[in-house]
């Protein structure tokens, strides 16, 4: 066997304490996450050499390489699978994230449940709460299965004891900062604690081709607590994203080695437990006998999923100078422009007027292409006039008050038909919005007033 030597020389050392880059000399912010003051002498930084060593398991040529172990496995829980690319692979580390309270101990209790009643041995180790408080929570959302094993270890020796105990195929850790190695300086949730921790489990599942859930808390401006290490080692990192007034919840992938990252699953967190919305527009469309001025329905593109959602406009006298102008799930400057555009390329005059405009159901719409739907939202409340029933109207406005194309408007089309639609204001394009469904009418403009026009015809 050959030995392994190496050499040494001693200098200044210093580290980063967010994700752990090093440097010889002092800087103030960090040249890896870019953070400042995180940089901290570590005494002597130790430059070494490894020499090889016997290799224990020889290269493979690619196309002899078993890839059926690599498969992905149904979770049970639909939404997931849809944002995991098809399931879960045997062996992968899934990190998820998100703020207190938004579900996801709920969420992973309940895709444990579902995977332990296909007969997969789950472990489920939690340092937050006691053994018994998690059986509450199981109880009441019907989390209850005979291979599913439930741990309360904030040790990291003991949890991975468990593991060697249990050989579960399905390991959950909740959470990743509450538990600590002994033989590691530092209290847990630290750098260092979170690298080994994280490091440590990792290693078990790839040995074990165990799939590994990771619960990850987040910091105040919503990034993931602990070193940005964290996020380069797991294989998979989801978001999971809702409102605290609101019962829908949203997860999405923003790192996934085995799939995609565009897609998004929608939940409903009810007292019940969690459960996935295959058809989750109906949360954000209100459903009235008669139509109201100042409402008008579109469709927005979540990842490659289309969702409908309504945009209410109310209008007032103001009683002030300056005219108030409020909005809630938009972007603010974003309508404050429309407005603009409204009142001088379209010659809708708001100067006088309160506006408020909002969405449906709490949901945010940050694309360019609600646009159009905020506009007609806005003008039908003016007029005091509400559009045609059953329409549907998305478009990007710019400052011209042209009506610029958007992404998937067959998609969305086809969308607004299945929901029962009829009829729908589209931007002009060079390809025309494509086949178009039967009894389905579709208005292409290319500027504002030509969709104002609706509420005159």
């Amino acid at each position: 066997m050959a030995t392994k030597t190496s050499r040494a020389s001693k200098t200044p050392g210093y580290k980063c304490a967010e994700c752990g880059w090093t440097t010889v000399k002092w800087v103030g912010r960090c040249g890896e996450c870019q953070a400042w003051g995180t940089v901290e002498e570590t005494g002597a930084a130790v430059a070494r050499t490894t020499a090889a060593t016997t290799v224990l398991e020889p290269a493979r040529p690619i196309a002899e390489v078993d890839a059926t172990t690599a498969a992905f496995l149904p979770t049970g829980v639909d939404e997931l699978d849809r944002v995991l690319g098809g399931g879960v692979v045997p062996g992968a580390v899934i990190l998820l994230a998100g703020e207190p309270g938004v579900g996801k101990s709920t969420l992973l209790l309940d895709v444990a449940a579902k995977f332990a009643r296909t007969g997969q041995s789950v472990l489920y180790v939690t340092g937050e709460e006691s053994a018994a408080q998690v059986k509450l929570r199981a109880e009441r959302i019907d989390a209850i299965a005979d291979t599913l094993y439930l741990s309360a270890e904030t040790d990291l020796g003991q949890a991975l004891g468990q593991v060697e105990k249990v050989e579960p195929k399905l390991l959950v850790v909740d959470s990743v900062q509450t538990l600590s190695s002994a033989d590691v300086e530092g209290s847990s949730g630290g750098v260092s604690q979170v690298r080994e921790v994280a490091a440590s489990i990792i290693a078990a599942a790839k040995r074990r081709n165990m799939t590994t859930l990771l619960v990850g808390h987040v910091t105040k401006d919503g990034s993931i607590a602990g070193p940005r290490l964290l996020e380069h080692l797991v294989d998979v990192v989801c978001q999971f994203e809702g409102e605290r007034h609101s019962r829908l919840r949203l997860l999405r992938a923003v790192k996934n080695r085995y799939g995609p990252t565009d897609d998004v699953g929608c939940f409903d967190l009810n007292e019940d437990g969690i459960e996935g919305l295959a058809d989750p527009s109906g949360l954000f469309v209100t459903r009235t006998k008669d139509p109201v001025s100042g409402t008008c329905i579109t469709v927005t593109m979540e990842g490659r999923r289309p969702l409908l959602a309504e945009v209410q406009s109310l209008l007032a006298e103001s009683p002030n100078s300056q005219p108030r102008r409020a909005t809630s799930g938009l972007d603010s400057s974003r309508v404050a422009m429309l407005l603009a555009v409204l009142q001088q390329r379209a010659g809708c005059l708001l100067q006088e007027d309160d506006s408020y405009v909002a969405t449906v159901g709490g949901v945010k719409l940050s694309e360019p292409a609600t646009d159009l739907a905020v506009a007609l939202a806005v003008a039908s409340a003016k007029a005091k006039k509400p559009l045609p029933q059953r329409l549907i109207a998305f478009g990007e406005v710019g400052l011209a008050g042209e009506v610029r194309p958007v992404p998937g408007i067959n998609q969305r089309i086809q969308e607004a038909h299945r929901l029962g639609f009829t009829h729908a204001v589209v931007p002009s394009s060079h390809n025309g919005p494509g086949p178009v469904p039967a009894g389905f009418s579709v208005r292409e403009v290319g500027h504002l007033t030509e969709a104002l026009s609706l509420l005159i015809s």
